[in-house]
């Protein structure tokens, strides 16, 4: 690769970042330019990304935008700063609240001007096809050819060639103002060619001769000097402009995922005063800790926690999950997401940037912007592809015309060649599908870091699961209450459900939890004592109660029946936990608790399977207990007891052995083992520092997303090869057929924007990329079975 290609970031690089809107370009060879042009920077590097025309620019203390935006316009286009705001995005001025994306004026500008060049590019196709028609028309039907028909042909053509074709004429003369030359240049040079010589042979040959008739051919011309190429030029105007129009609306559509993205933040905020009054305030005024109302059907204005009313919070848009969650106080809840039910005062924790839309937007943003290998390979041959080109149309017309096929015949592949190569398609290839594959994973709650873990996802052969919080809840829940014989199991579980919800312990929740639900309000507890380690004792309606390890009830000097031992090794032979509970100086029973396996692990395991990869199990708990989770899930391969620091070792001891390892956490102790993996996917639900070591985050909580993303981001890999594999293999193949003069210039036209035209639809179909959920929906409505692996795109 050469020196000017963009550098690596390095995760703790000190210099600025800036993202810069772009206008001017027409192909990826002028990607290339302004890429190249920044690179040269001392100590810049910038990555520029043609569907978004946006440049990502890091620059050192010693440059600053004013110089960046000289060195663009100083190869022949326009830059200006984009300003960061909420959402991080890449987009726009600053909406500095709740990660409510309110629409800025540069992005109204921006959606303004793209609206003006669509608008302006359909009133030249418009015009240029209704003039253009006739022209081929005729052109092409001896048996229409009237008296001087080819004046009048020229009257009709020459309004399409100069104004419907201006402006590549336009981009092409200042291309050749700045020395360079880019698919533009190819469209006006093939263009401009057979317009002058079709006045050359009008005015100065035998083509304006009265009477004079002439055939359309598929191949190149033997007509001599009467030969003219007016419907050539007019189709490859037509045809090209047609390309260009539909292109411009399909990227439009293509970036359509992240646009919603932004736009689902709410726009205003109810404050709740000190003094219980409500003020409507923009939603960029709300600051961390500031309480506001959330009424039923209204936005979350930001992130934040839940301090008073209860409700159910639909999240789909951010999570895509469909089923509401139901919250209370204390919970947290996420800006941008729905109150589907009872009122709500949430207490502000995050805002602007730092919310987790703002956070999804830059993570798609930075995706998108990024460029896949593979795209690198098509941009190095893009950059030297025009002049090639150009040196190749010459070389084949002093070819013709020193085999003696004649000049006309000469022309005809000269052409042919300049408007059959323009290598359009190739820049199209990877950043249209990275933006319509990024979109769809933000709208089903996955976020690919950038284009590069889409190489990754091909090679992993073995996907590492953390336990708690990822296959299994990471919360406590009770799983059955054991009396001893002629015990009442709902007096154990109300008596001990009273005095452990004195405790803050995870265990000592589940059951108080459980017991609350059983039998409403609970005993007050008295004189209450937390034994570290062992349990907890205190007094409930008069029993003095102790609960906690045998160990615990032993110091009490009392010893459990074999009943109870029997019971307490079954459950911790199951991987769970066993509490003894006793009062008044007798044992009661035995309260076995459990970390509840998420309902979708099995179902996510079995979809990891089916997607050639071998599950692994990693997890701090004892091998005994691991087993049993794995068992339940499906999983055969377990690796326990292993410490936080342990993890990394893990993952490299797998790595030794030759796997490519994908790793799945949720914790900080998982943010080591999550970079060291050739694959990270972290659980959007965990820890910033477990998401920031990521190379792919799951929004939602749930292991099927892990799936998913997978599936979604190999599938993008598919669509970005199918195109380039098109977009090569159809220049390959066409540009020899120009050469030997098989190809009528309009004919090539048509070809070259349909290259173009198909390569955006074969990467707007990832927009019907279906999730194993909505999949499993599909085949429960149809009554039809499908594999996982089956479900990429329907």
């Amino acid at each position: 690769m050469s020196t000017d290609s963009p550098k690596t970031v390095p995760a703790d690089d000190p210099s600025t970042r800036i993202e810069l809107e772009l206008g001017g370009m027409t192909c990826s060879s002028c990607a290339n330019r302004i890429e190249r042009k920044l690179n040269r920077l001392d100590g810049v590097r910038a990555t520029v990304n043609f569907a978004l025309e946006k440049a990502t620019v890091h620059y050192p203390a010693g440059v600053g935008p004013d110089e960046l935006v000289a060195a663009v316009e100083a190869a022949g286009y326009t830059a200006k700063p984009i300003e960061e705001r909420g959402a991080g995005a890449g987009s726009a001025a600053a909406s500095a609240g709740s990660g409510g994306f309110a629409e800025s004026a540069d992005s109204a500008d921006s959606v303004d001007e793209h609206t003006g060049v669509l608008r302006s590019l359909r009133e030249r196709l418009l015009v240029s096809t209704a003039l253009a028609v006739p022209v081929i028309v005729v052109s092409m039907i001896p048996a229409l050819q009237f008296r001087f028909w080819q004046w009048a042909v020229l009257m009709l053509a020459a309004p399409v060639v100069v104004w419907g074709g201006w402006p590549f004429h336009r981009v092409a003369a200042k291309n050749l103002r700045h020395g360079t030359a880019t698919m533009d240049t190819l469209v006006s040079l093939g263009t401009l060619a057979a317009f002058g010589w079709s006045l050359y042979a009008l005015f100065l040959g035998g083509a304006g001769e009265p009477g004079m008739k002439m055939e359309f051919a598929p191949t190149a011309g033997t007509g001599g000097h009467a030969e003219i190429y007016l419907e050539a030029a007019a189709g490859v105007i037509v045809f090209l402009l047609a390309g260009r129009y539909f292109e411009a609306g399909s990227k439009r559509k293509a970036g359509a995922a992240l646009r919603a993205l932004l736009e689902l933040g709410a726009r205003g905020v109810s404050v709740l005063g000190d003094d219980g009054r409500e003020e409507r305030i923009p939603v960029d005024r709300l600051t961390v800790g500031t309480r506001f109302v959330v009424r039923p059907g209204e936005k979350i204005a930001t992130d934040g926690v839940v301090v008073e009313g209860s409700s159910a919070v639909d999240a789909s848009m951010l999570t895509g999950e469909s089923v509401p969650v139901e919250v209370g106080p204390g919970d947290e809840v996420t800006g941008a997401t729905l109150n589907a039910g009872g009122r709500l005062v949430v207490r502000a924790t995050r805002v602007g940037a730092d919310t987790q839309l703002a956070r999804m937007a830059r993570l798609v943003s930075d995706a998108q912007t990024g460029k896949a290998e593979v795209q690198r390979l098509a941009d190095r041959v893009s950059g030297v592809f025009v002049p090639v080109v150009i040196a190749l149309a010459v070389a084949t017309l002093g070819f013709w015309i020193g085999t003696g096929a004649g000049v006309e015949a000469a022309f005809t592949a000269a052409v042919a060649v300049l408007v059959i190569a323009c290598p359009c398609a190739l820049g199209l290839a990877t950043p249209v599908a990275l933006l319509v594959g990024t979109g769809r994973g933000a709208q089903l709650g996955v976020l690919i870091k950038g284009p590069e873990v889409l190489e990754s996802t091909r090679r992993v052969d073995t996907v590492v699961l953390d336990k708690t919080g990822t296959v299994t809840t990471g919360r406590m829940s009770l799983a059955a209450a054991v009396p001893v014989s002629g015990g009442d199991a709902g007096e154990l579980l109300r008596i001990a459900g009273a005095l452990e919800h004195a405790s803050e312990h995870p265990i000592a929740k589940a059951i108080a939890a459980a017991a609350e639900d059983r039998f409403g309000p609970l005993p007050a507890v008295a004189g209450f004592t937390n034994r570290e380690g062992l349990g907890v004792e205190g007094v409930v309606e008069g029993h003095a109660v102790v609960a906690g390890r045998p160990t615990l009830l032993a110091d009490w000097g009392l010893a459990l029946p074999v009943e109870l031992v029997a019971a307490l090794d079954e459950a911790e032979g199951a991987g769970r936990t066993a509490i003894a509970v006793a009062w008044d100086g007798e044992v009661r029973g035995v309260l076995v608790t459990a970390d509840t396996i998420k309902d979708t692990s099995t179902r996510a395991v079995a979809g990891l399977r089916a997607l050639g990869l071998t599950p692994v199990l990693l997890t701090g708990d004892n091998e005994r207990a691991a087993r049993a989770v794995a068992a339940e899930v499906g999983i055969d391969e377990v690796i326990a007891g292993v410490l936080p620091q342990g993890k990394v070792d893990a993952v490299k001891a797998l790595q030794a052995r030759g796997r490519v390892v994908a790793m799945v956490g949720d914790g900080v102790n998982d943010a080591a083992a999550l970079a060291v993996a050739d694959l990270g996917l972290a659980m959007g639900t965990g820890t910033d520092a477990a998401i920031e070591a990521a190379d792919l985050t799951l929004v939602r909580g749930d292991l099927t997303a892990a799936v998913d993303a997978i599936r979604l981001a190999r599938s993008t890999l598919r669509t970005i090869k199918t195109n380039l594999f098109w977009a090569f293999g159809y220049n390959v193949a066409a540009i020899p057929l120009a050469v030997a003069g098989l190809l009528n210039p309009m004919i090539a036209g048509a070809a070259m924007a349909f290259s173009s035209v198909f390569v955006v639809g074969n990467s707007l179909r990832l927009r019907r990329f279906a999730s194993v959920a909505q999949a499993s929906g599909l085949a429960a409505a149809t009554g039809v079975e499908r594999p996982v692996r089956e479900l990429v795109v329907r």
